[in-house]
């Protein structure tokens, strides 16, 4: 009996399978755990944001707080299941930009890319100020040093990140399951108070409810309903990473989504109805989150307990964009819209590039506000709207194409969720547009003006590379090789090797200079070449100059004038040193002349690099 044997002689072993990628995948519990944080820390803010605008009008205003939450409620269920419908339709993520492109066109599906980028990197900037944010207000002295907590936060998540997406996961699953089991006991707790068992958080705060109270209108209502739904951002954040799920990657991806939808709809009505039972009114530097925790638990050490799991959600909460916009910046690398290297993965799945791109704008970011939290709240949220009504839109036209059944059903709760996050767009946008959001109105043209560019310059590319088209049969031309030198030695011994391996005819070529010294020089090296006899001519090229790239660019010229048939690759020949340091010792002349002939001809340029790994 033959037995398959590989070429070491022993038999494939059937215990190693190939690595295909599936251990550096999230599962439904990892993958909530890496693409959640944004929407689950947002529940800090979210029911805030909702009290800070109905305080407008006075205590009467507050009591609107739960409606408001259930629209928004009612919002989440929506967006939850169309993002479910997202995930089944387009398996290979990319969340709003990939309905769009699919049914509303290039040009609207680069604005939802466009939006959904602006907004991952906000994210990013937002979460971490608001992070630290929490631990300066419980630790004071640390508030003139913000700036560098959020940098060394930053690159602390940007580290994990590198490891792959998994590990992220992994890492974070302890503090977002602490911050959901510490809201839900809360509330619960919160649900048997009759009245606030403490109110010390709050003491002593000056209260933020408008003394000359305004009506409670549609107005008031709707600007309220929009600055909750921030609490909505991070939603679209799984529907955009599908392909970082393991198989069945979709239907994996939809338990996450409709897992996540549950939780976050739960602790927003949950707080809503505590605060409704007690009567909170917000006041200057105590969050409502705070003051419910102080009046179901009490000043103690569960109401710590919730400050720093919110604080250290808050600051992970940017883990969601690591997740979800490298993912983008992939699929749009393939559709030509960013440079290609945006799509090369590294070993452990990860897409590097897009997150050290955003790892630096974020700091950009960070820099530019200083570390403070409220210079970049206000150009918060307005992308992630812009990119829900541009899917929900895309969704209505899907169903109207597929007609499956239930189709009218889907598409009018598509329909109803676009009509509703693309009014709270606009009325975000209106309403924070002297605060900041006009930079996000600007941004957001010239990022997709910048994707057009992208785009038109890879056409291009394509055009001359005959990109589609059957090329012309290779055939063999005459080629010359011509090799710099400037001195016997090893290297030189190589570089001839190897260039007589590539071409018909070699040249070797130095350049003479007029000065005593360097013309001495230049006849002791064709004595030694005599003598040494390589069965390669040497060519003495002469320079009116100290240069060396533009005589050997020149003279390339001159002969492929002479002979436009022949291919002319010019090999250079260079040392590499075996430590790093090693290489400011170097002189250069290989790049010199390179550029000198990359730029002044069309001949191939072949850099011979030459390892010194015995140096001390």
């Amino acid at each position: 009996m033959s037995v398959l044997t590989t070429e070491t002689g022993t038999a494939p072993s059937a215990e190693e399978p190939p690595d295909t990628g599936a251990r550096h995948k999230l599962t439904a519990v990892t993958g909530l755990a890496a693409l959640s944080l944004d929407a689950m820390a947002s529940v800090a803010y979210g029911p805030e944001a909702i009290v800070l605008v109905l305080a407008a009008a006075g205590g009467y205003g507050l009591g609107f707080t739960l409606p408001v939450t259930l629209g928004i409620a009612a919002l989440l269920a929506v967006l939850v299941a169309s993002y479910r419908q997202v995930i089944a339709a387009f398996p290979d993520g990319g969340g709003s930009y990939a309905v769009a492109k699919a049914h509303l066109g290039r040009r609207t599906s680069l604005v939802a890319a466009a939006s959904l980028a602006l907004d991952y990197v906000l994210n990013v900037a937002v979460a971490v100020t608001a992070g630290v944010a929490a631990l300066t207000s419980a630790f004071p002295q640390l508030y003139g040093d913000r700036l560098w907590l959020c940098l060394g936060v930053l690159v602390l998540i940007t580290a994990v990140n590198l490891r792959g997406i998994v590990d992220s996961a992994r890492a974070f699953i302890v503090p977002t399951a602490v911050f959901i089991g510490s809201i839900l006991v809360l509330i619960t707790v919160g649900l048997f108070r009759d009245a606030p068992v403490s109110t010390e958080a709050a003491a002593g705060h000056a209260s933020v409810l408008a003394d000359n109270a305004t009506t409670v209108g549609a107005l008031l209502l709707l600007k309220a309903f929009a600055s909750g739904c921030s609490a909505l951002t991070g939603v679209e954040a799984i529907a955009n990473a599908v392909p970082s799920f393991r198989a069945p990657a979709a239907r994996r991806a939809q338990h996450a989504e409709v897992a996540l939808g549950v939780m976050l709809g739960v602790m927003l009505i949950g707080l809503s109805v505590l605060i409704s039972r007690f009567g909170l009114q917000p006041v200057e530097g105590v969050t409502v989150l705070a003051q419910l925790a102080d009046a179901s638990f009490g000043h103690n050490l569960a109401f710590y307990v919730i400050q720093f799991a919110t604080m250290v959600l808050l600051a992970l909460s940017a883990n969601t964009s690591f997740g979800g916009l490298p993912v983008l910046l992939k699929l749009l690398a393939r559709d030509n819209y960013l440079p290609h290297v945006f799509g090369l993965k590294a070993d452990r799945q990860v897409h590097r590039h897009g997150v050290l791109t955003l790892a630096a704008v974020s700091a950009a970011l960070l820099l530019f506000s200083g570390g403070d939290t409220n210079t970049l709240v206000p150009l918060f949220a307005i992308g992630v709207f812009v990119g829900f009504t541009i899917a929900q839109t895309g969704m209505v036209i899907h169903w109207l194409g597929v007609r499956g059944p239930g189709w009218a059903g889907k598409a009018v709760l598509n329909g109803l969720g676009a009509l509703l996050t693309g009014v709270s767009a606009v009325v975000v946008t209106a309403t924070k547009f002297h605060d900041g959001a006009w930079l996000i109105v600007v941004a957001l043209p010239l990022l997709v003006a910048g994707f057009q560019c992208i785009h038109r310059a890879y056409g291009r590319i394509g055009e001359r590379l005959g990109v589609g088209r059957i090329p012309e049969p290779p055939h063999r031309d005459s080629s010359l090789v011509l090799v710099p030198v400037s001195s016997l030695t090893r290297l030189t011994s190589e570089a001839l090797t190897a260039a007589v391996s590539l071409g018909d005819e070699v040249r070797a070529v130095t350049v003479c200079h007029p000065d005593p010294e360097d013309r001495a020089q230049t006849e002791a090296l064709e004595r030694d070449w005599a003598l040494w006899n390589p069965g390669v001519p040497l060519v003495r090229v002469p320079s009116a100059r100290r240069t060396v790239g533009r005589p050997i660019a020149a003279y390339v010229r001159e002969l492929a004038a002479a002979d436009p048939g022949t291919r002319i690759t010019v090999l250079i020949p260079e040392v590499e040193p075996a430590r790093l340091w090693q290489r400011v010792l170097q002189n250069q002349r290989g790049a010199v002349v390179a550029h000198a002939v990359r730029r002044d001809t069309d001949a191939v340029i072949c850099r011979l690099r030459f390892r010194l790994s015995d140096l001390p």
